[in-house]
């Protein structure tokens, strides 16, 4: 008998866990347009340079560069990992004269220094890992002194009846399924601890690629809370929606927003 045939890896073993996050919940593309043209409207300039808190693989840090030679990018996780994944396969394949203008930070969004800069961004609802008031708005605090003094803070937001609900949303992809699994809510501490899981055709799943456990925040706990760090105003964006009713990816600025069970939005706070 002839040595067994070695097992072919599975769909599973195969991906590579950021590459899936990055197609299925990020549109650095999109983000940054709207940040570039929101800032344009608000104050009259371009923008130039940008800090991406909680920046995991640096995608929207390196997509801002190459939207100009005279942008740069400061990107900040406490996660050297993810941020040695980034600086090889998305900061290294930048054109060699903009991977300078990318700089990567291993430090703690609360007490790092990096600016002062025109736009700090924090998305994806990471800054949610701040779960009482005087931590959220410590961290307000700290993104503000690190603005210039017309400089804007992007931060994105979610919610909605089903973002308290304990659920698992299905969405295929070319080559797997994205699955967002709301495991656990707390009504009381307002506590959630979501997933994302990645199911593939041959069967194979990664379970719990990503684990998060945050405060499910509101817009007027954020609104107020950013006030209370010193920001002069502050605005949500709410998403337009396409002939069918669902979201065209549009977002201006809405005083009131729409009782939609589930909607994610931007909320964006001048210095």
């Amino acid at each position: 008998m002839g040595a067994p045939k070695p097992k072919k890896p599975t769909l599973a073993e195969q991906a590579d866990i950021h590459e899936l996050y990055e197609e299925s919940v990020q549109s650095v593309e999109t983000e940054i347009e709207f940040l570039q043209t929101t800032f344009r409207e608000l104050r009259q300039r371009d923008a130039k340079s940008f800090r991406e808190d909680f920046c995991g693989t640096a995608s929207a840090s390196c997509e801002w560069v190459r939207t100009g030679d005279d942008h740069y990018a400061i990107g900040v996780d406490i996660d050297g990992d993810v941020l040695e994944w980034g600086r090889k396969n998305r900061v290294g394949k930048l054109p060699e004269a903009s991977r300078a203008r990318v700089q990567l930070l291993n430090d703690d969004v609360t007490t790092v220094t990096a600016g002062p800069v025109d736009i700090v961004g924090a998305f994806n609802f990471s800054y949610w890992v701040f779960n009482t008031r005087e931590r959220i708005r410590d961290y307000f605090s700290r993104v503000r002194d690190a603005l210039v003094e017309d400089g804007v803070f992007f931060l994105d937001a979610y919610g909605g009846s089903e973002a308290y609900e304990t659920q698992k949303e299905k969405t295929k992809y070319d080559g797997f399924t994205y699955i967002w699994d709301q495991a656990e809510f707390e009504p009381v501490t307002g506590r959630a601890v979501c997933h994302i899981h990645f199911k593939f055709p041959d069967g194979s799943k990664i379970k719990r690629a990503f684990s998060y456990e945050w405060r499910l925040w509101t817009l007027p706990e954020i609104r107020e809370l950013l006030e209370e760090a010193g920001f002069s105003k502050v605005s949500v964006y709410w998403e337009g929606e396409d002939e069918d009713g669902e979201g065209n990816g549009e977002f201006s600025e809405d005083p009131r927003g729409e009782a939609d069970p589930a909607w994610i939005a931007y909320i964006v706070a001048q210095k």
